[in-house]
């Protein structure tokens, strides 16, 4: 399932390669992924959204995730630790 707003897209799967199942989420900005169990997702379920505020901030995200493009592109180009000319 892909979940998409105007900050955020998101894919969504169960996964039950592991133990047990476990629900699979995705950035699909970023393609960091994490895996979360029974335990952790009834944990969150306890959370109000205050709780979440410090975890949900689009700048945040925008500026991590464009901080690892360029650092992937750099990379890439085998910059990595060059000064800028």
């Amino acid at each position: 399932m892909i979940l998409k707003s105007e900050f955020a897209k998101v894919t969504v799967e169960l996964d039950t390669s592991a133990n047990g199942p476990r629900l699979m989420v995705r950035d699909d900005f970023s393609q960091r992924t994490i895996y979360l169990d029974p335990l952790e997702l009834a944990s969150i379920a306890w959370l109000d959204h205050e709780d979440l505020a410090a975890f949900v901030d689009p700048g945040r995200i925008t500026d991590q995730v464009d901080d690892e493009r360029v650092a992937a592109l750099l990379d890439d180009l085998d910059m990595e630790g060059t000064a800028p000319i």
